[in-house]
This record gives structure tokens, sequence and C-alpha cells, in this order.
């Protein structure tokens, strides 16, 4: 690994919590989510309507990502705009398992594919 690939990750810091922060809050829903290496906020993907991870890392200049998807375990480098390596992050290392996909279930609404493909 990389000195590049180290900076912008801290392995001891846990997930901010279950699901994307900025949903949970405004009680919004998401597709995948992903987790900021440095300081393990859990944010949307880019398939989602909000997109706050991406939003995150602009926000913070935090660069790396990884999957917190069951059974994902890829990081993202938002400088290179490509796939990267890094260490095992703390546990949890994704969101629980019976969590649907997008989720949380009692929030997407149920023309969700329709929503996703009108922001395209």
């Amino acid at each position: 690994m990389s000195a590049q690939h180290l900076e912008g990750i801290d392995p001891a810091v846990p997930p901010s919590g279950p699901g994307c922060v900025e949903c949970d809050g405004t009680g919004s829903w998401w597709v995948h989510l992903r987790r900021c290496a440095e300081c393990g906020h859990v944010g949307c993907c880019d398939d989602s309507l909000n997109t706050h991870a991406t939003k995150h890392a602009a926000a913070t200049g935090h660069p790396l990502i990884q999957s917190f998807e069951p059974g994902e375990d890829w990081y993202w480098d938002y400088r290179t705009q490509s796939f990267a390596t890094g260490p095992e992050l703390a546990a949890p290392h994704s969101h629980p398992v019976d969590q649907t996909v997008p989720g949380p279930a009692d929030r997407v609404p149920r023309d969700w594919q329709r929503l996703l493909q009108e922001r395209a």
C-alpha cells in the first residue's frame, strides 16, 4: 500500500451508524452506503438521490471511502477517481445484513426506480 493511500485512513474509527447520517436526519432513503475511511461518516452512494458520501468528501476533503455493503471491502479514492487499497477498518464493516437495499424499507417509495431515473 502506498503512502498516498494511507493518508486519509484511520482504521480505528468506527462507522457513524448503520445508515446514511443525513438521510436518517431528513427521513430520506438510499441505494447503497459508503463509509469515510478517515472519520467513519456513513453516507449514501452516487446512485442514491442525495449522494451524501461524495458531498461529505467534497466538504471535508476526506479522500477515501469504503463500501459499507455486506461482503464488500473495496475503497474509492476521490483524488484519483479510481479504486484503491487500504487496511481493514474498525467494525462493523457493513450495515446490518437484514437492512434492505434500497433502504431502509419503511422509507423507500414504491416508485423509487422512477425517481432515480428522473434524477439522471
